[in-house]
């Protein structure tokens, strides 16, 4: 989607960040595309009207915010690549970071204009006309999260511009021969290009089947399918398990399909899961993690 021209022209950027140093080398990064557009007249309390505005448009929650970053593109539009270098804590030639500002209830009761020169304090900083805003919030269990972009079309009027991100997609973990907990870890840290800690608990799940790729889906999301039952969870387990011995480890007799639900700490943006499948008593697996695709 081509991004508006009024929301193009002289921007001061004020991105919302939900941690620095998440990027994504197996997808291309690319700009985001929008969901819904609204138009706010500044005010106090503008931010969370903004973003239930938005929920009403789209029927979806938008989360909370986390954190912003105030940044002078110098009346240019950023590319999705400058977006990652900037929230990754990178220089972009030509940009000038002006600020942060840390996300939570207070700050969606502020105006728009006390948020444009990056320092939340009361004041609007002047020069509104110049300056945009993007919000970024999570979904909760860290698995969605939206960008929002606001730019000043004059004085109190800003335009803004929704982009949910997300994670639907989901990834076969390349093991590397090491079949263990640790070497699962190992895998879920390479594809997704960020370390995670843990896994917190392993949940063993039982069936007679291999769930589908929806249901893997599903289970990656939290929620339970009709083919596996879950049968026992473990805390903490050991780096050095083998994964055929996982279900042993937590009490598990033998199970024609088994599935291990392990579950990750994403630094400040919160959990992420990894799914491991074994249909031939434990001889091989098959791993799957949802991708973090940062921004």
């Amino acid at each position: 989607m081509t991004v508006p021209r009024n929301l193009t022209r002289r921007v001061t950027i004020v991105v919302a960040a939900l941690i620095v140093g998440l990027t994504a080398s197996y997808t291309p990064s690319h700009a985001a595309e929008g969901e819904a557009t609204t138009t706010i007249t500044d005010h106090p309390g503008a931010p969370g009207t903004m973003l239930r505005q938005f929920e009403d448009l789209t029927g979806r929650p938008v989360g909370d915010l986390d954190k912003v970053l105030a940044v002078d593109a110098g009346g240019r539009s950023l590319t999705g690549d400058e977006l990652d270098a900037l929230v990754a804590g990178e220089k972009v030639d030509g940009v000038r970071v002006v600020g942060t500002m840390p996300g939570g209830r207070d700050i969606l009761g502020t105006t728009m204009a006390d948020l444009a020169d990056g320092s939340y304090d009361g004041t609007d900083g002047g020069g509104t006309t110049t300056t945009s805003l993007i919000f970024a919030s999570s979904v909760p269990d860290g698995r969605d999260w939206c960008l929002t972009m606001c730019v000043a079309n004059g004085k109190s009027i800003w335009e803004c511009l929704l982009s949910r991100r997300g994670t639907g997609q989901v990834l076969t973990l390349g093991l590397a021969g090491d079949t263990t907990v640790g070497g699962m870890k190992a895998a879920v840290e390479k594809v997704n290009g960020v370390a995670v800690t843990g896994p917190d608990t392993v949940a063993t799940l039982v069936g007679d089947r291999e769930p589908t790729a929806a249901e893997i889906s599903t289970l990656l999301d939290g929620r339970d399918v009709e083919s596996l039952r879950r049968v026992a969870t473990v805390d903490r387990p050991d780096p050095g398990w083998a994964l055929v011995d996982v279900a042993e480890k937590s009490g598990v007799p033998y199970a024609k399909t088994r599935a291990h639900i392990f579950t990750f700490s994403v630094p400040i943006l919160g959990k992420m899961l990894a799914v491991c499948v074994s249909q031939d008593d434990g001889k091989t697996w098959k791993c799957s993690v949802r991708p973090w695709s940062g921004f």
